[in-house]
């Protein structure tokens, strides 16, 4: 199975801004600015204070119009690989996947 189905198949849980787990992520009533989703383990392991600091961060933003929002530092998600810790996201899913801007080109 790969790191990016791994990804997908984790349960994940809607945070709301008082820091409860409020249920299955996408559940959220409010869709122009959804609460905050991480994975059930993750946000488990995080404290009530640290869970609604990074959902009230989501909300704050999303009321200024972001769409996409990272989280706090506390709620950043990470994966152990054989060389040590990375963060998850598009590099470590899809790490073959690089843009490549006119500068970074070799030429010969």
């Amino acid at each position: 199975m790969g790191k990016l189905q791994e990804w997908l198949d984790e349960e994940w849980v809607r945070i709301d801004s008082s820091g409860n787990i409020a249920g299955d992520c996408g559940t959220s009533k409010n869709k122009k600015n959804p609460d905050r989703c991480l994975p059930r383990s993750k946000a488990q392991g995080l404290s009530k204070s640290q869970r609604a600091s990074t959902a009230r961060k989501k909300k704050r933003e999303g009321a200024k119009g972001k769409q996409v929002v990272a989280n706090t530092e506390s709620a950043r998600v990470v994966r152990k690989r054989k060389g040590g810790v990375i963060a998850r996201g598009c590099g470590s899913v899809l790490n073959d996947r690089r843009k490549v801007t006119k500068g970074s080109v070799t030429r010969v």
